[in-house]
């Protein structure tokens, strides 16, 4: 199974900065893109920041200027640095895995999409 682990989340004061990362680990032979997306209390999850393999990138208009998405493809690892946070930032943040190619054995397996356990940023006034 795969499995993304996060880290990074936390309390901080407007204006401020987090850098969260998430790591995808199980037998992992391919990952189109990585992301994060985020859920406030009481609303929708909605992106945040992808970024594929090659390198491209995709932010919300909310977050342009301000968040930053990278990404070592070798450790399968996706950063996200977060700049001018503001308190309508506070969320949980949700790492995404999408087309994730596994290899067992001498087996491809088709490409499935997977979700991180969500880590919370709280950004105060």
């Amino acid at each position: 199974q795969v499995q993304l682990v996060e880290s990074g989340g936390g309390l901080v004061q407007a204006g401020g900065s987090l850098r969260l990362s998430c790591t995808a680990s199980g037998s992992i032979f391919s990952i189109n893109a990585m992301g994060f997306y985020r859920q406030a209390p009481g609303k929708q999850r909605e992106l945040v920041a992808t970024i594929k393999s090659g390198g491209s990138t995709n932010y919300a208009d909310a977050v342009k200027g301000r968040f930053s998405i990278s990404r070592d493809n070798a450790k399968n690892t996706v950063y996200l640095q977060m700049n001018s946070l503001k308190p309508e930032d506070t969320a949980v943040y949700y790492c995404n895995a999408d087309g994730v190619v596994r290899k067992i054995d001498s087996y491809y397996l088709l490409p499935t999409d997977y979700w991180g356990q969500g880590t919370q940023v709280t950004v105060s006034s």
